[in-house]
């Protein structure tokens, strides 16, 4: 039987327009795990593991709650506040997977179909390096074609260098043979901010595995090591840091794609 979790390698881009110009980008591989298969990927594949040490592995305390409950049984919960029954349908996590032992993902992306297989709602789970994160849940329109634009407003700090009065704007084109994702911060202004990951979809299989891994060998610690390095760029070039208010109540922000 073929997996239905599967591999993106490609890259993310970072372009600051505003006040001072500010871009970088970096090679990236992602997993696209349904959370259906998560607990028997490791019988199939040896450099991958489920809660526990590997060359690869996907931990459950890293995402949702943090608390280590079954992601579907969270992400469902926040689709059922919302109004939304998938009725089974899958649901597919766009995430870095930690690398010996190591992970962070700046967003990880929850795609929940309906049973008929249409996309009903795309949760943004954002983390910032406080070890705090936040979930944007936002509804898809029936009648949305290929590519899904959405919007919301910010309401969960990520960059001292951003203030927290933006809206975002997203431009997704979901998992096929590529995925791509847009998200632009605006303010009254207009763009000040827009960064995009796309990546082309590869098998999943031990082999495929080695060789990502042999060339993103640490790429988890590469992910945190810029993130740094570009805040102390951005401090050189004169950039002021925002205070960090405290983050949201609810752990959820849900956005009806009809309002």
């Amino acid at each position: 039987m073929s997996l239905r979790s599967t591999l993106y390698v490609g890259s993310v881009m970072h372009r600051r327009v505003r006040p001072r110009r500010h871009r970088l980008r970096y090679r990236v591989f992602w997993m696209l795990l349904d959370l259906d298969e998560i607990v028997t990927l490791p019988r199939r594949l040896r450099l991958f593991s489920h809660n526990c040490f590997n060359a690869l592995s996907f931990h459950d305390a890293d995402h949702g709650d943090g608390s280590g409950r079954p992601l579907r049984e969270q992400a469902e919960g926040h689709l059922t506040s919302a109004g939304i029954d998938l009725g089974g349908g899958a649901i597919r996590l766009l995430c870095m997977p930690r690398i010996f032992g190591y992970g962070f993902n700046p967003i990880s992306i929850y795609f929940c179909h309906h049973k008929s297989g249409a996309l009903a709602a795309i949760i943004y789970e954002v983390h910032n390096t406080f070890h705090q994160r936040h979930s944007y849940l936002i509804t898809v329109d029936l009648e949305t074609g290929a590519v899904i634009d959405q919007q919301c407003r910010k309401v969960f700090y990520v960059s001292p260098f951003m203030d927290m009065d933006l809206s975002y704007q997203f431009r997704v084109a979901a998992p096929d043979d590529r995925v791509s994702v847009a998200i632009r911060a605006s303010d009254r202004d207009g763009m000040l901010l827009v960064a995009a990951l796309s990546g082309d979809r590869r098998e999943l299989s031990d082999s495929v595995l080695l060789r990502t891994l042999a060339t993103n060998p640490l790429l988890t610690l590469k992910v945190i090591a810029a993130i740094h390095w570009h805040a102390l760029r951005l401090l050189l070039k004169g950039f002021r840091l925002r205070p960090r208010p405290l983050p949201p109540a609810m752990p959820v922000t849900a956005v009806d794609a009809k309002s």
